[in-house]
């Protein structure tokens, strides 16, 4: 497995050192590209996703999801190394996207080449390496899923500290507005929309989902962003807000949006509820995999390209989340090679 892990070491680098911002993924894409066509295995592009199936590939077998990502956030002021400059220094490999996901998706490429020329596995082998995920777009997973096929299920490469997340919060984001009547603040006239919608605001400040999920405990609404008024006169007749909503598998993220209108007075409209919760059954067969191998899970609070499949899934991979998107971000070269033998174990348990 050395020999291995080096390899895919260095493939990290040259990823690293290219940058993929969101939207901007075509260089890292012709990367990928060109190291599985050095296996020769056959690839189809979509945009800036990547998309390869195991050699053997039979349409009558269910078939299995390995997803992770290319893209990175932009890198913020507090970086003291260059972020596409990869450089290891203490068994530490330092760099953008080093750990969101690139060693992830390292290891997961690994895992599916170690499969692809295998015959008579379980499951097909879908390797997807993915764009757009740290913004959700349009033109991430999302596009690719009605290209892929019937999916059974998925294993989503991200930095877990290889514990398996086997379920994780959604998201919604909603645009309120609260009405009122706006009239001069000097005398006693008109409505203060403000008014109003501090009484909104205190019960997504307080209210409690009767549904609660197991592995992810309550859904968290926090409001965010306020804005009223034009004039320090005025009464305001409008005031606007925005609410974080980060939901659980105990209810859809329809559902919440209609518990919510129920009980304000607010206009409430959600940007998107593309954004699911998801959860795995006790009885899963990633779950039994996982308690087989002694590989902890936990409920995962960030989000992920999970959130896009509508298909069971899991996530799992080598780094530490609390690392994503900080300066110096890095990701430990012993932890890319325990990432590439844990995926390989796992899917020695599912395949063959």
């Amino acid at each position: 497995m050395k020999v291995l892990s080096e390899e895919y070491i260095a493939l990290l680098k040259k990823l690293i050192e290219t940058p993929s911002l969101s939207k901007e993924e075509g260089k890292t894409a012709e990367i990928i590209q060109e190291f599985l066509a050095s296996k020769s295995i056959e690839i189809k592009r979509i945009k800036n996703n990547i998309i390869a199936r195991n050699q053997y590939f039979d349409q009558n077998k269910p078939s299995l999801l390995l997803n992770s990502h290319h893209d990175t956030v932009k890198p913020n002021s507090s970086w003291k190394k260059d972020p596409f400059s990869p450089i290891i220094e203490g068994g530490k490999l330092f760099g953008l996207g080093s750990n969101d996901a690139g060693g992830c998706l390292v290891s997961l490429m690994a895992a599916f080449i170690n499969f692809y020329d295998q015959e008579n596995l379980n499951y097909n082998l879908i390797l997807a390496a993915s764009a757009e995920e740290e913004i959700s777009g349009k033109n991430g997973i999302e596009l690719i899923l009605q290209q892929l096929g019937k999916i059974d299920f998925a294993i989503v490469g991200e930095p877990t500290q290889l514990r398996m997340a086997i379920a994780e919060k959604g998201l919604m984001v909603l645009d309120c507005i609260s009405k009122g009547k706006s009239g001069h603040a000097a005398r006693d006239e008109g409505e203060n929309a403000i008014y109003n919608a501090i009484d909104d605001i205190n019960w997504f400040r307080n209210y409690e989902f009767k549904n609660k999920s197991v592995l992810l405990g309550d859904i968290k609404m926090s409001v965010t962003i306020l804005n009223a008024g034009t004039q320090h006169n005025v009464v305001p007749d409008e005031c606007h807000f925005v609410v974080d909503v980060r939901s659980t598998d105990a209810y859809s993220n329809d559902e919440i949006l209609t518990i919510i209108k129920d009980h304000v007075k607010c206009e409430v409209s959600a940007r998107s509820t593309r954004l699911q919760p998801s959860g795995l059954t006790q009885h899963h067969i990633l779950k039994r995999g996982a308690d087989e191998l002694n590989i902890k899970t936990y409920g995962s609070p960030t989000l992920s390209d999970q959130a896009l499949m509508p298909f069971p899934s899991v996530k799992i991979g080598p780094g530490e989340s609390a690392r994503s998107h900080i300066a110096d971000e890095y990701i430990g070269i012993k932890e890319i090679e325990q990432g590439i033998k844990l995926y390989i174990k796992l899917l020695n348990k599912l395949l063959v």
